[in-house]
């Protein structure tokens, strides 16, 4: 069977590990690549959807990114423990009538013994901004590894 290293039991530095890939991943706004890392029958909580395996969790990101424009995202380890990793997040985008928003959030993971994410539990609060007030500002994509996190900027 394949996996997805770090493998569980995380300690602070592999579980960081795995939160700036899943950073990295979810940056990249390919529902394809995203996927990948959960596993076939993942059962996910965000906000009032409840998608569950690899194929309802694609529609779901297809949808997001959809109406969630020039979406530029920041993770944080907050917690880890044996197989599950607590994150933070906040995350900025824009609607098609041009309002952008600072959502955020935080993240209860649990993964299987072969590092794949079977379950995702995610609480989300959006923040209308006016666009000068924004915080992520590098091309889409990856954020460079340089930029601050969320500690550093206060967020």
């Amino acid at each position: 069977m394949d996996t997805k290293p770090p493998l569980p039991p995380f300690t602070p530095e592999t579980a960081a590990q795995k939160v700036r890939m899943a950073e990295d991943a979810w940056n990249t706004r390919d529902p394809d690549r995203v996927v990948q890392v959960y596993t076939e029958d993942t059962r996910w909580r965000n906000r009032a959807e409840f998608p569950v395996g690899r194929e309802q969790v694609r529609e779901f990101l297809q949808r997001k990114w959809a109406r969630e424009l020039d979406y530029r995202l920041v993770k944080e380890l907050w917690a880890c423990a044996g197989n599950r990793i607590a994150v933070r997040f906040a995350y900025e985008c824009h609607d098609a009538a041009g309002q952008w928003f600072r959502s955020y959030g935080n993240e209860n993971w649990e993964f299987n013994e072969h590092g794949f994410m079977q379950r995702r539990f995610a609480s989300i609060n959006d923040l209308p901004i006016k666009e000068a007030d924004r915080k992520f500002h590098w091309p889409l994509g990856r954020r460079p590894d340089g930029h601050p996190g969320l500690s550093e900027l206060g967020l």
